[in-house]
């Protein structure tokens, strides 16, 4: 039995610090398309926020706002991107933008660029100038309306195809964190993911690493065993799920440098010695999971590797990298053409456009690309398909959250659910997958948790209890199939303030609204950004309304934690109080009349959100 207390981050950790803020090679691609900067650039000022929005720029996967402060009536200092603290690729996708890091009261010029690429931002607008307000006596009210019986259209769940997960050897791990059986706690996180949530597949590393033993050469000669795989893939299956096999890291046998690795488990960076081994051991796990689970493994989705972009995930170089698409692609098509596979699974929305363009010369498949960001929502890659002569291939976000970076307390509280629900918001409809990493904090890239409170990347802590972002999926998960248009106004509407509405298929409502902003300077929240609610649903008088609500005060670990003098690892009486975060209660409330609509009235500090539910008709 291992203590967690005695597997601190310390060699793995200072080597990732070290090593994660250096690319691999981006140079040699064909340049992206010089675009103009948005047109129409306006700006909205209100209490402890300016809300910007723009004309969309055909081509554009994103946008960069800038800011200087005015002096004089000129700029003052230059132009500098707004830094949300997200720690990852600043550009939004959207063409509007809720800017909160700003002094209120002080004046302000913005102006916003095209980003055809990630790498490449182009010239700016012309300037807006605009001050954020300072908070008055009382929050200001946002006003929104809907009608119960419109048409609507189809509600994508872009949160449900996938969910990240700790490597999946974890799954027969025996061992223990904060007195926790990690195998078994992360086995039933999985569980409550499908089962609450309704997602479908769980993307994870390392499924050739040595800890389940597939490759070993005896006598020169190369040798397979699948069992482990089998072990735990028949774990998610029976659970429900599906796996995407994300193919990686190197076998120590095949490698050309098995002391090239990552991660306090040490999964191998490096290319394959021998090419040719590389391919007959990607054909022999694709055939023997094919025959041993049979035509489903026509829909699961098979991965490149993982962030090859990073220095820190391959240590070869870039034409190595594609190289191994090449190969590794090709293998998995040998054995059947229907099978998917794609890639770059980058970091930072890197190489999209170098290995579509390197596919189109090679006549590689590419059958979705994959890619990651954090802090934002995802960027909208759909001109770059489009661009590149792939305009079908599915856009799989295989990694994403509100921060790239490990032990990091933005992960644990209420602004982190919120930020969720604004990235799923944008993604809907343009995203096929938008995977949250991770699942559990049984996760040990950079050692076990310390504590339980440690700002893991999970969605559901060591010992099975639901962190916000967790109630913010499940939020979303009461959504109905009809999604219904919201009218909004007043100071922080359509930014500050954002909602999501849907009828079910039996007559009864959802709709979801929420207070947010990217910037993580505020993620213990920010009284000038509180605002009231009043929601106004035509068609829906007399009907009885429930309202869930998540915020500091609601389903919020962290806050409960701290009132119950939490220490790194609870007593077993605090385990116990922890469950009343587990789950959100809903209250009944008395909707007021206006004819023959229903009006609810909303207190919505920032995070917060609420989740109203009205009866059918």
């Amino acid at each position: 039995m291992t203590n967690v207390n005695d597997q601190q981050p310390s060699g793995a950790r200072s080597d990732w610090e070290a090593r994660i803020a250096r690319r691999s090679d981006d140079g040699g691609v064909r340049p992206a398309p010089e675009l103009p900067p948005p047109a129409g650039l306006t700006a909205r000022e209100g209490v402890g926020h300016v809300r910007l929005s723009w004309q969309p720029v055909d081509g554009a996967v994103g946008y960069l706002v800038h800011r200087a402060p005015l002096g004089d009536g000129t700029p003052d200092g230059g132009f500098t991107p707004v830094d949300h603290l997200g720690g990852d690729v600043l550009a939004v996708p959207d063409t509007w933008h809720v800017d909160t890091t700003g002094e209120p009261g002080r004046r302000y010029a913005y102006a916003v660029a095209s980003v055809p690429e990630v790498t490449r931002t182009g010239t700016l607008s012309e300037p807006v100038p605009a001050t954020a307000r300072p908070v008055g006596d009382e929050p200001p009210t946002v006003s929104l309306r809907l009608d119960a019986a419109a048409d609507g259209s189809a509600l994508h769940r872009p949160w449900r195809p996938m969910i990240g997960s700790e490597r999946l050897s974890q799954l027969l791990c025996r061992d223990t964190s904060g007195g926790r059986e990690i195998g078994m706690e992360l086995l039933a996180a999985l569980r409550r993911v499908h089962d609450e949530i309704g997602v479908d597949a769980v993307r994870a590393h390392a499924i050739l690493h040595d800890d389940l033993g597939v490759y070993r050469e005896v006598d020169g000669q190369p040798g397979y065993d699948f069992s482990r795989v089998d072990e735990v893939y028949d774990l998610l299956l029976s659970v429900g799920l599906r796996p995407v096999v994300e193919i990686g890291f190197m076998p120590r046998e095949l490698a050309s440098d098995p002391e090239r690795t990552v991660f306090g488990y040490r999964g191998v960076i490096s290319p394959p010695r021998d090419w040719d081994r590389w391919a007959d051991l990607v054909r022999a796990l694709v055939a023997h999971l094919l025959d041993r689970y049979g035509e489903q493994v026509l829909g699961w989705d098979f991965e490149v590797w993982n962030e090859a972009n990073l220095e820190v995930f391959w240590s070869g170089t870039r034409e190595e990298w594609m190289k191994l698409y090449d190969v590794t692609a090709r293998a998995v098509k040998d054995v059947d053409p229907r099978i998917p596979v794609g890639g770059p699974s980058s970091a930072a929305a890197g190489w999209v456009d170098a290995l579509l363009e390197h596919a189109a010369a090679s006549g590689a498949p590419v059958d979705f690309v994959s890619t990651h960001t954090y802090g934002s929502p995802p960027l909208d890659l759909r001109p770059t398909l489009a661009r590149l002569g792939v305009p079908d291939a599915r856009i799989l976000w295989t990694e994403w959250g509100v921060t790239p970076t490990h032990f990091h307390p933005v992960n644990d509280g209420a602004s982190a659910a919120a930020f969720l629900l604004t990235g799923m918001r944008s993604a809907a409809g343009r995203v096929d997958a938008l995977s949250y990493w991770v699942a559990s904090d049984h996760f040990e890239e950079l050692g076990r948790p310390p504590r339980l409170l440690h700002g893991g990347f999970g969605l559901i802590t060591v010992g099975g209890i639901a962190k916000p972002r967790y109630h913010a999926l499940w939020m979303l998960a009461q959504l109905g199939d009809t999604e219904l248009p919201v009218t909004a106004d007043g100071d922080g509407a359509g930014g500050l303030v954002q909602t999501w509405a849907s009828r079910r298929d039996d007559g009864s409502l959802a709709i979801l609204v929420w207070n947010s902003t990217l910037d993580q300077s505020k993620r213990d929240g920010a009284a000038s950004l509180a605002r009231r609610v009043r929601l106004t649903v035509d068609g829906a008088a007399g009907r009885p309304a429930m309202v869930t609500r998540l915020d500091r005060e609601h389903g919020d670990v962290t806050t409960l934690a701290q009132r119950l003098g939490v220490g790194d690892w609870p007593t077993d009486e605090q385990w116990e109080a922890l469950r009343a975060a587990d789950a959100l209660p809903a209250e009944k409330v008395q909707p007021a009349g206006d004819g023959v609509a229903c009006v609810i009235d909303l207190a919505l500090p920032q995070p917060g959100v609420v989740l109203v539910e009205l009866a059918g008709a």
